[in-house]
């Protein structure tokens, strides 16, 4: 066993969240012209539309690119039910139809079955993983490796944000490397204020959570309300700023905080009603983003990359979360690190 793996409660965890930085840089390093010649081709295909599958923390990086794919290429997108292949067996026609699969183990059978049936369908297929090896890789066309290294801890963290700028190099255009180059650093600026840990004392109490967010930042609410889930063992639910005003608001109280993830651009602005209301409502917000906040130092990356950064002092914060509640983030209960299902 390791050091780390022989230490106290929640530092495998921790020693994840603070690798992201160097995991970003080596997969702007070593991914990025490999990924960008795979993009190529995947645009030279001109799809007609594009569907994503992916399962868990996956699935909140699956509906980041679905945005980067509506936004940037003018084209339709869906995040699909795996069941429809796997337990309906349904026939689809995919022809000139982009499908991405996402998974950071790649050994999930339905996203096997799934991307295997939509290549016999006609798509172009791709996988988006941490493991070259894996049975999803090896099914589809395409491989985009996200190399985040092994992760030891059951709660996905670098393999989330190294998954969104994977996708953001392979769906963002062709100057996405380039936009991404400010990146590390910020991850690295944002991880130091340790400002996400140290808002973990304000909810230690707390029995629900609300997460909420507009636009690109959706993804990030969807993945900070998981992550509580899995590890402070919260009944955290996440909603657009749009949704939460028809009709979940109700539910926000002085004992129902709420996570706002705010960090700037059109999404920020679009959340700026919702604020509003919660203020009106006396609610206990907490704003992810701005410098009385949360704050994200975001300085050089575009609002298209700000998930990849968001989602850093919510992770902190979870870790934090668990240990002052008594538990071990690095092993929560009924998980394990590769969910197989059918």
């Amino acid at each position: 066993m390791t050091s780390v793996e022989q230490s106290a409660p929640g530092a495998l965890m921790a020693a994840e969240v603070a690798e992201q930085p160097g995991v970003l840089a080596r997969l702007l390093r070593e991914g990025a012209g490999e990924i960008a010649g795979v993009a190529d081709v995947l645009r030279a295909r001109a799809p007609r539309f594009v569907l994503f599958a992916a399962r868990g923390t996956s699935d909140h990086a699956a509906l980041y690119a679905k945005y980067l794919v509506e936004i940037g290429w003018g084209l339709p997108a869906g995040l699909v039910s795996p069941s429809t292949t796997t337990v309906y067996r349904a026939d689809q026609d995919l022809r000139d139809v982009l499908f991405v699969a996402v998974s950071q183990s790649g050994g999930s059978p339905d996203l096997v079955d799934s991307l295997a049936a939509a290549r016999r369908a006609g798509a172009a297929t791709v996988a988006v993983t941490n493991n070259p090896s894996s049975a999803l890789a090896a099914a589809a066309e395409w491989h985009v490796d996200v190399r985040a290294g092994a992760e030891r801890a059951v709660a996905a963290t670098k393999t989330y944000t190294a998954e969104l700028l994977a996708l953001y190099l392979l769906l963002g255009g062709p100057d996405a490397t380039t936009a991404a180059a400010a990146l590390p650093d910020a991850a690295a600026a944002t991880l130091a204020t340790g400002a996400g840990a140290a808002a973990a004392a304000r909810y230690r109490f707390a029995e629900r959570l609300v997460t909420t967010a507009r636009g690109y930042s959706y993804a990030t609410a969807r993945e900070a309300a998981l992550k509580l889930m899995e590890t402070s063992y919260l009944a955290a639910q996440a909603f657009s700023g749009a949704d939460l005003l028809h009709g979940p608001l109700a539910m926000v109280s002085v004992d129902v905080p709420v996570l706002a993830v705010e960090t700037g651009g059109r999404g920020g602005a679009a959340l700026q009603p919702v604020l509003d209301r919660l203020a009106a409502l006396h609610a206990d917000v907490l704003r992810i983003g701005p410098p009385d906040g949360v704050p994200v130092v975001a300085d050089g990356v575009p609002e298209e990359l700000l998930p990849v950064l968001e989602i850093l002092p919510l992770q902190q914060l979870a870790w934090r979360l668990a240990l002052d509640r008594g538990g071990d983030p690095d092993r929560p209960r009924g998980l394990s690190k590769v969910t197989e299902t059918h």
